[in-house]
């Protein structure tokens, strides 16, 4: 994900991201207030507990914090609910929040700064920053450039049904002979050909147009991005109309790795730093807290 211009792919996925968050205004309204609440049926929707990406039976050791004074985390502000300008002009979101909890977790001063998505890794390099986080995907590109945190979220794929489905699941089996809503050329598209090859593909231009299909009643499924699925079941747009069906995927062929934050190459100290820090907010359940407070509808 880290490039001097994003591909097709990740423009895709963002552009899908945030046209689902704008949909849900309501939303964005309350998480600029701090909060927000999931709506009646949210738990059958797929509200739940926030996943975990880190062993709870592994202990890890403070690592030593002397060579770290402070740490500036660098981001962006145009990828809500990770990251975006207030009214008021203060950054907030997801990746805000994550960063002041690990800077508190290691009892360090830290800053955040706002930075254009192709200028991120370029200022780690020249010692402008010293972490973005930003929602970076970790590929085997992204690791020339930079080095990364464990992930802290993935973006895996999921089924989305109307609650009016009598479908018992969203297997392959379940599937078969059944109509599936995607958009055409994606990875979601591509896992459907392998993985579910009975299934009857109905491919549209965008994710949106798949989800109105599958809104609509002209698809029986529909498969794609968790994370913008989730903000789509939370919004007026998608009216109550659907839920999430079993899942999710989170095939790294196809979905990647995850999400990490990234520190310049071979900035070991900072880098065990923070995924110290990580395992400890998970472990202390202030990862899920953040996570339930922007995601009432869980993408997992």
């Amino acid at each position: 994900m880290i490039r001097e211009k994003r591909t097709v792919a990740e423009a895709w996925r963002r552009s899908e991201i945030l046209t689902s968050f704008r949909l849900a205004a309501r939303v964005a309204l309350a998480l600029a207030a701090g909060f927000v609440a999931a709506p009646a049926g949210a738990a059958e929707s797929g509200a739940a507990a926030a996943p975990s990406f880190w062993d709870p039976a592994r202990k890890m050791e403070k690592p030593d914090l002397g060579a770290i004074k402070q740490i500036r985390f660098l981001t962006e502000d145009d990828f809500p609910p990770f990251d975006f300008a207030l009214p008021d002009g203060a950054i907030a979101g997801f990746n805000v929040d994550l960063a002041r909890a690990i800077c508190e977790e290691l009892e360090l001063p830290c800053t955040i700064q706002r930075r254009r998505w192709d200028t991120l890794i370029a200022a780690l390099d020249d010692n402008s920053g010293d972490a973005a986080i930003a929602s970076l995907a970790i590929t085997a590109q992204a690791r020339k450039k930079a080095d990364f945190t464990a992930p802290y979220y993935t973006t895996p794929g999921r089924f989305v049904v109307r609650k009016d489905s009598v479908l018992p699941g969203a297997s392959p089996a379940a599937l078969a002979d059944r109509t599936i809503a995607v958009a055409a050329d994606s990875a979601h598209e591509a896992f459907l050909q392998k993985f579910f090859p009975a299934a009857k593909l109905a491919t549209y231009p965008t994710a949106q147009q798949a989800r109105t299909a599958l809104k609509e009643g002209r698809a029986h499924a529909m498969f794609g991005d968790a994370i913008s699925l989730a903000f789509w079941l939370n919004g007026a747009d998608a009216a109550d109309c659907c839920m999430f069906k079993d899942g999710p995927y989170s095939d790294p062929t196809f979905f990647g790795d995850g999400v990490g934050i990234a520190v310049k190459k071979n900035n070991i100290a900072l880098r065990r730093a923070l995924d110290y820090a990580l395992a400890r907010l998970a472990h202390k359940g202030v990862y899920a807290e953040l996570y339930l407070k922007y995601f009432p509808v869980g993408p997992y």
